[in-house]
């Protein structure tokens, strides 16, 4: 099977630098929930999604990801707060497949770094010793550990979700 090229530059990266992975090929899926469903011995709370949100700098337009665990939802207040904007919406399908490539949305891997994106991620997503994502195509997953994750992308780390049954943000995109 042809999966899109960021799926080798992703595991050419972690057999460059020696770290232990696992794959999974899987019928395709867009979200965390289809994605928990399809990959066996892993949770939704293991599953890394990534999030390209398009906001406002003096500038003009730019770009940052946001990775959080499956199970929680992205705060968009939180997020306005930590890049400094009044003006955060989540990036349009066109504007993720320009900026990725042609990563299609849902096959987005939280590497960031690849697609010279800041990333920041969810804290509580290093309280799964494993996560599993989608590595450039809704049809190929890639489980790490989330130290190794950490090392590779440097995320800035930070609180940006909320669990869904615990509070809904004021402010949210």
């Amino acid at each position: 099977m042809t999966y899109h090229p960021v799926v080798n530059a992703i595991t050419a990266l972690l057999t460059e630098k020696g770290l232990a992975y696992e794959t999974f090929e899987h019928e395709p899926v867009r979200t965390s929930e289809e994605a928990a469903r399809v990959r066996p011995g892993f949770s939704l709370k293991q599953g890394a999604k990534a999030i390209i949100v398009r906001y406002r700098k003096n500038s003009g337009p730019a770009f940052a990801m946001f990775v959080l665990p499956g199970d929680r939802k992205f705060d968009g207040k939180k997020a306005k707060e930590i890049l400094d904007t009044k003006n955060l919406t989540f990036a349009t399908e066109e504007e993720v497949e320009k900026i990725t490539g042609g990563v299609k949305v849902g096959g987005v891997p939280p590497f960031g770094n690849l697609f010279d994106l800041p990333v920041f991620a969810d804290r509580s997503l290093f309280e799964n010793e494993k996560i599993i994502f989608n590595a450039g195509d809704r049809r190929f997953s890639i489980a790490i550990k989330s130290a190794d994750y950490k090392e590779i992308v440097n995320p800035v780390i930070l609180d940006i979700a909320f669990l869904n049954n615990r509070h809904t943000p004021q402010d949210g995109v």
